[in-house]
């Protein structure tokens, strides 16, 4: 499939006069819609050929599929909306999340995507949703728009798919639990589709299917698809893959979720380091659906929610979840780009160390002000302590003089060992720290300390804490944490925690100026000594 990014794509029953014809009969349809929401509606029309598949081709994109192109524009059944969901349907990426706000016609999108391949004989479709209560609406949609456009199609109520003239198969089915995999252990599919992506939990579907998509025929090229709304389950590890990497609309190299690395071929083979696949996000807004849109109820409906669940819905906002600790984190507040941080501004770090799961390293830049800066991150798993030392000094090379170090106290502690601890190894490297706060209470304060922060300063007008846009991690990570259940005023400990800790430790080693120092009629005394010039350790 070619990559046209913004041309039309559309579907539409063609023949020399078109008479009129009675749709299928269809059991339990209750509820169904017309093809619309980005659809333009059409009466049923008897063809003598197959459906046209339009799609105009960017000239500077390689060609991977030859579209069918029509001969003429007659009884348009689908032509998808200007912008993001014509940009969907003719994305030429492996793998396209197509998701946002509510009502941006991801339902249609989804179900008109596959129908590009259903006059080739060797395709075969998936398209599942995460339970079969689910699933029907995808049905009675379908029911509706493909006996219009592909005439002659088949739909099994019982076996759950179409069959088109061509021999071309779509399944629709469900994936409620992990192991449900395994029914299609065997099976291959040249295209897959996930709809409602966040509802499952974990990546775990998403990455077996992938196994599952293959094509023996050359023509034929494979994809996986998914829609989604901000929100559900799964929010956090669809956001790791698919919004995260990389701004909205531009396709980027597939990496891997934990990690944050390119998915590359393994050495020895023939294209040893090469990226594996792309991957895209388009993102969807009500306002890009007009026949929803102008209507102007549904947007009324979305305005009446909850400000987590309106930020979701109606602004398509990914850094917003329900149950968030740090809902004042703002991208366009609180994410800078890079500056040279003047040589008279205080520099120290902080670190959370963990071996067996992740170490987290932040830089922080205090301005005269004591407004903080974060500007760098190392987030790396499976390192020894010694390893992490060098790593740190490596990247402070250029950065003059780091007045200290902050540390979790925890690496202080010997457990049984005889050696040196993992505090002193990493000094003994020179990177030099000292510990963190682990006073009772420190974890809350800490917390609470770090919503200060977050504020804008109503004399500044500037929030007390910023991040350079390089620390990719912690501005992912930090508005999506989530608050602890049985004690709402700490956050989940379950969660991906390590660079909230190394910025909790980071932020807890400043000394407190009063409200008056961020007053710009106050007059500042000319030199500060904090009552503690310890820091209180």
């Amino acid at each position: 499939m070619s990559n046209p990014t913004k041309d039309e794509v559309q579907l539409s029953a063609s023949g020399p006069e078109g008479t009129k014809r009675r749709s299928p009969r269809r059991k339990n349809l209750k509820g169904r819609g017309s093809a619309r929401g980005g659809q333009e509606s059409a009466k049923s029309q008897k063809t003598q050929k197959q459906p046209n598949i339009e799609v105009k081709v960017d000239p500077q994109e390689p060609d991977e599929f030859e579209p069918i192109r029509p001969e003429e524009e007659v009884n348009v059944i689908f032509k998808p909306n200007a912008g993001p969901q014509t940009e969907f349907l003719a994305a030429g990426e492996r793998e396209v999340l197509y998701g946002g706000a509510a009502g941006g016609g991801k339902s249609y999108a989804m179900l008109a995507d596959p129908l590009r391949f259903m006059g080739h004989p060797s395709f075969s479709g998936l398209l599942l949703r995460h339970t079969n209560e689910e699933l029907r609406e995808l049905v009675w949609k379908s029911q509706e728009m493909y006996p219009k456009i592909w005439p002659g199609i088949k739909w099994s109520e019982r076996k759950m798919q179409w069959t088109a003239p061509s021999g071309a198969r779509l399944w629709f089915s469900y994936l409620d639990r992990d192991e449900d995999v395994l029914r299609y252990q065997g099976q291959a599919f040249s295209w897959i589709g996930f709809d409602e992506l966040t509802q499952w939990h974990t990546p775990f579907a998403w990455d077996y299917m992938r196994s599952r998509l293959r094509s023996t025929a050359g023509d034929l090229p494979t994809y996986m698809r998914a829609t989604t709304n901000p929100g559900g389950p799964g929010h956090a590890w669809v956001k790791k893959m698919f919004i995260d990497p990389a701004p909205p609309g531009k396709a980027f190299n597939a990496t891997d979720i934990e990690s944050g690395k390119t998915l590359t071929f393994p050495k020895g083979h023939s294209k040893e380091g090469q990226p594996l696949f792309k991957r895209r996000f388009i993102p969807a807004m009500l306002t890009d659906n007009p026949h929803l849109y102008d209507q102007g109820d549904y947007e009324a409906m979305l305005l009446s929610l909850p400000e987590h669940q309106r930020k979701q819905l109606l602004e398509g906002n990914w850094d917003v979840a329900e149950g968030a600790a740090f809902p004042e984190f703002n991208r366009q507040v609180h994410v800078i780009e890079p500056f040279d941080i003047p040589n008279n501004w205080v520099k120290f770090r902080a670190c959370d160390y963990g071996y067996g799961s992740f170490s987290a390293v932040v830089w922080i830049a205090c301005t005269p002000d004591e407004q903080l800066i974060v500007y760098r991150e190392l987030y790396v798993s499976k390192v020894l302590a010694t390893d992490l030392a060098d790593m740190v000094l490596d990247l402070e090379a250029n950065d003059g003089n780091i007045k200290y170090g902050v540390l979790d106290s925890s690496c202080w502690h010997k457990r049984g060992d005889t050696g040196p601890s993992l505090a002193e190894q990493m000094i003994a490297k020179g990177c030099r720290w000292r510990p963190s706060d682990r006073s009772a209470g420190s974890r809350v304060a800490g917390k609470n300390e770090l919503h200060r922060r977050l504020q804008v300063d109503e004399y500044t007008e500037e929030p007390r804490i910023q991040f350079f846009n390089n620390c990719t991690n912690l501005i992912a990570q930090l508005p999506i944490i989530p608050l602890d259940k049985k004690n709402p005023e700490d956050i989940d400990t379950k969660s991906e925690d390590h660079l909230y800790d190394a910025l909790r430790y980071g932020i807890m080693s400043r000394p407190r100026f009063s409200i008056w120092d961020f007053d710009p009629t106050h007059q500042r005394p000319s030199s500060y000594v904090p009552a503690d010039s310890t820091f209180g350790y």
